[in-house]
């Protein structure tokens, strides 16, 4: 079995992985990440998280995409995963793109479909936040910061995409190995 070498494929302008040997280019492409910004009222539902990266920090019900699901169907199993909770969405809140780890985020407006919540396995803690009780020097990531300023914002019809002080989604968090 060969081994993949960087090189660009004739007829591209980028490195790919190619095969020496056959040409077969395995391309990299970004990962989708589907979340949720779940309101009751004017509280929102955040997530304690168990996991790296980021463990111990805070952040919407939000995950990668499983091959064989749409956007809404994973929306709503990380919402299940991480606050064993049932959604009900209510349309596409904000999409991101997180260029320095490749991925492209696509986070809903969500309500409770049915009431109740508890930590599932990826989360320490779950809980209901008012706005101003947010733990915001406690936030995972940056995209979890923009999707609850879309939320407060209260978007409806226009989709939130990166700050213009982020365009390409290249700055971590101040603290942050991520």
């Amino acid at each position: 079995m060969s081994r993949f070498v960087r090189r660009v494929p004739e007829g591209d302008d980028r490195e790919r992985l190619t095969c020496p040997d056959c040409g077969h280019i395995a391309y990299e492409n970004p990962k989708v990440v589907v979340g949720s910004v779940v309101a009751e009222g004017d509280e929102i539902l955040l997530c304690r998280r168990a996991i790296e990266p980021r463990s111990g920090f805070w952040t919407i019900p939000a995950g990668y995409m499983e091959m064989g699901e749409t956007v809404e169907e994973g929306a709503r199993r990380e919402a299940w995963e991480e606050a064993r909770v049932r959604i009900a969405l209510d349309g596409v809140l904000a999409v991101y793109s997180i260029a320095r780890i490749g991925q492209v985020q696509v986070i809903f407006r969500a309500r409770f479909e049915k009431p109740g919540f508890e930590a599932g396995p990826e989360s320490l803690e779950v809980r209901r936040f008012a706005w101003d009780d947010i733990p915001w020097e406690e936030i995972a990531f940056p995209s979890t910061r923009w999707a609850l300023k879309a939320w407060r914002q209260g978007r409806t019809s226009d989709v939130a995409l990166n700050p213009p002080e982020d365009p390409r989604g290249v700055r971590p968090l101040p603290g942050s190995a991520a």
